[in-house]
C-alpha cells in the first residue's frame, strides 16, 4: 500500500532529577552531600531509509516518544541516559509542524539525518549546591521537560523521470517495459491510483521513472485527486507526456496535451519549466499518414519539445526514446541537485511559539495575575522552597519583563501577584 500522509505526536524524553543524598560511612559523620546528576533524556532523531518508499510504517502507529533520563543516585551516581528514538522516513519526506503546516525539514539530499527534538537535561544533585554556609542542601535540581510536537509528514517521490498523461495511455505499460516496476494493468480509467517507481538501466546509466497517476481536467484545482496526484512531479527532472496517438478510446491526443500542460502550470508554474519529452503511444493502433500528421500538429504547436513516437505493445521506438532520456538525465545531473523546499520555521521557533501566551493582568487594584506556559515549564525545575530557587525565580521574572510590565500596569510594592497560582506579595 502506498501512504503518502501521515500524523504523528513526537515527544523527547524527560530529563532525570537530580538526587539528594548525604554520605554515610563509618566512621564520617558529616560526609556531606553525595547526590548524584540526572540522566539527559532521549532525543528524537529523522533518518532517511532509502530502502522506503512510502509513509506506510506511520499509518497505525501516531505517537513516538523517546525514554526520559534516570533520576541521579547516591554515591554521586549519574543517572542513566534516556535512549534516543530513531524514526525512518523515505527520500524526499517533508516535515511540516501540523497546526501551521508550515516546513521544518525537507529530508532530502545532504538532509540525512537530524536531531529534531533534544531531550531534556538532567538536573543536578545536591553535591553541587554546598557552599560554606549551606554544607548540607536539601534540593537538587529537577530535570528538563520534554520537548514536543504534532507532525504531518508528506512525501513527495524522487525521480528522474515523471509520466504524465491522461488515465489509460499507456503509462503503466511503458514503465513496466522499460524498469523494474510491476503495476497493475488493465483497459480501464483510472486503474493507477498510486505512484509507481521503477529503475531503468540503459546502455550503463540508471535513472528512476515514476509513473503518476492519471491527471484529469481541473486536477490542479484540486478536482478528483489532482493535487495528490501532482505534487509527486514536483522533484522530478524530467517530465515525459504519455499521449493516445491513435485515439483508440476517440480523445484528441493535442487537446490531451494541452489540458496536461494547462493543469501542471496552474498547480505550479515552474512544472512546466522543466524539461519535457513527449512519448505518443500507440502508433501500432494507427495508420503512417494519419500518425505522421498529427505528429506534425503536435510538433508546430510544441515546437521546443522532443516528441517520439512509441509502441509499448511492439515496443518501437522505445529504444530511441530511452537513448534520449539517458542523454537528458546525464545533462540534468550535471546542472542541477534534486528540487528541495526551503523550511519555514525552525523548532527552536516553534517550541518557543509555546510561550506566547504569557497573559499578564490587572484584576483589582492591588491584584495582579500573571500565566503563561513559560511560566509554568520555569515552575517545574524551580524549588522556590529554597534561597537559591526564590534569587533564580525572581531574575527569571525581571529578565523576561514581567516585572517591568506588571510596574506599567500600577503594580506598587505591597500588591499580590498571583503567579501561575502562587501568590506573592511584592516588594523592590
Amino acid at each position: 500500500m502506498f501512504i503518502d500522509y501521515a500524523k504523528i505526536y513526537v515527544k523527547s524524553g524527560k530529563g532525570g532529577n537530580g538526587h539528594v543524598s548525604f554520605r554515610r560511612e563509618l566512621y564520617v559523620p558529616a560526609g556531606g552531600p553525595d547526590g548524584g546528576d540526572g540522566g539527559k533524556g532521549g532525543d528524537i532523531i529523522i533518518e532517511v531509509d532509502n530502502s522506503l518508499n512510502t509513509l506506510l510504517p506511520f499509518k497505525h502507529r501516531f505517537k513516538y516518544e523517546a525514554s526520559d533520563g534516570e533520576e541521579g543516585g547516591k554515591k554521586r551516581c549519574h543517572g542513566k541516559n534516556g535512549d534516543d528514538l530513531i524514526i525512518r522516513v523515505p527520500n524526499g519526506t517533508l516535515i511540516r509542524e501540523t497546526n501551521t503546516n508550515k516546513i521544518i525539514y525537507d529530508m532530502t539530499g545532504d538532509n540525512t539525518r537530524i536531531v529534531l527534538l533534544k531531550g531534556g537535561k538532567g538536573g543536578l544533585g545536591n553535591m553541587h549546591f554546598a557552599t560554606s554556609v549551606m554544607q548540607a542542601p536539601r534540593y537538587a535540581k529537577p530535570g528538563e521537560p520534554a520537548n514536543e510536537l504534532y507532525l504531518t509528514l508528506e512525501l513527495k517521490v524522487l525521480a528522474d523521470v515523471g509520466l504524465v498523461g491522461f488515465p489509460n495511455v499507456g503509462k503503466s505499460t511503458l514503465i513496466s517495459k522499460v524498469t523494474n516496476a510491476r503495476p497493475e494493468i488493465k483497459n480501464y480509467h483510472f486503474t493507477t491510483i498510486n505512484p509507481h517507481l521503477g529503475v531503468c538501466e540503459y546502455k550503463g546509466t540508471e535513472f528512476v521513472i515514476a509513473d503518476i497517476p492519471g491527471i484529469i481536467e481541473g486536477a490542479g484545482k484540486g478536482v478528483g485527486l489532482g493535487l495528490k496526484f501532482l505534487k509527486h512531479i514536483e522533484r522530478t527532472k524530467i517530465l515525459l507526456h504519455v499521449i493516445d496517438i491513435a485515439s483508440v478510446e476517440g480523445r484528441d491526443p493535442l487537446n490531451d496535451l494541452n489540458i496536461i500542460m494547462n493543469e501542471l502550470n496552474y498547480y505550479n508554474v515552474n512544472l512546466t519549466k522543466k524539461k519535457q519529452i513527449i512519448a505518443a503511444n500507440k502508433i501500432d493502433s494507427i495508420d503512417s499518414e494519419t500518425l505522421n500528421e498529427r505528429i506534425n500538429i503536435i510538433k508546430n504547436k510544441y515546437k521546443d519539445i522532443d516528441i517520439f513516437p512509441i509502441s509499448c505493445i511492439s515496443g518501437d521506438g522505445i529504444d530511441e526514446l530511452l537513448k534520449r532520456i539517458k542523454d537528458v538525465v546525464i545533462e540534468t545531473r550535471k546542472t542541477s541537485n534534486t528540487d528541495s523546499f526551503e523550511s519555514e520555521i525552525t523548532v527552536e521557533e516553534l517550541l518557543n511559539n509555546n510561550y506566547e501566551d504569557l497573559k499578564i493582568e490587572k484584576v483589582t487594584n492591588n491584584y495582579y495575575k500573571v500565566n503563561g506556559e513559560k511560566i509554568n515549564k520555569m515552575l517545574g525545575y524551580t524549588n522556590l522552597d529554597t534561597e537559591k530557587g526564590m534569587n533564580y525565580f525572581q531574575k527569571f521574572l525581571k529578565d523576561e519583563g514581567i516585572i517591568k510590565e506588571l510596574k506599567s500596569k500600577g503594580m506598587v510594592e505591597g500588591d499580590t501577584v498571583d503567579v501561575a497560582g502562587i501568590e506573592f506579595t511584592y516588594y523592590d
